[in-house]
């Protein structure tokens, strides 16, 4: 009976000794156009946060949310990524584009720079602009 005691009691130790949960960080933003014209249901928006220090290498996505438009501009997306990921002196950036069945409709054509030091202002907002 000691025995089996003292086992159910190292395995509840050990069970909380577990490492915590790596801690999130978060950005928040919207997405907006500025033409008069509403977004058909099926439309998907999807937001990135890259890390595109390297210019001869692709971009390292840090976080994407990418699904179904609810509603009309401005979107608003919720963006959690790992601060440890985040590396000093690199340089991040957030690009949105809009789609209708796998086509593109809208997309940024401006940088948009975060620091990730927690002193970007939020809400992040991000203008897509219309592909013709």
């Amino acid at each position: 009976m000691k025995k089996l005691t003292l086992a159910l009691l190292g395995s509840l130790l050990a069970a909380c000794s577990s490492t915590p949960p790596t801690p999130k960080a978060s950005l928040d933003g919207e997405v907006f156009y500025l033409q008069r014209i509403a977004l058909p249901p099926s439309a998907t928006l999807s937001v990135s946060l890259q890390d595109v220090s390297l210019a001869d290498a692709p971009a390292v996505t840090l976080a994407r949310q990418s699904g179904p438009v609810n509603g009309q501009v401005p979107l608003p997306f919720h963006l959690t990524y790992d601060p440890a990921q985040v590396k000093p002196g690199h340089r991040y950036a957030v690009s949105a584009r809009i789609e209708l069945d796998g086509k593109l409709m809208f997309i940024n054509t401006e940088h948009h720079a975060v620091q990730l030091d927690g002193h970007d202002p939020q809400p992040v907002r991000i203008k897509v602009d219309a592909i013709r």
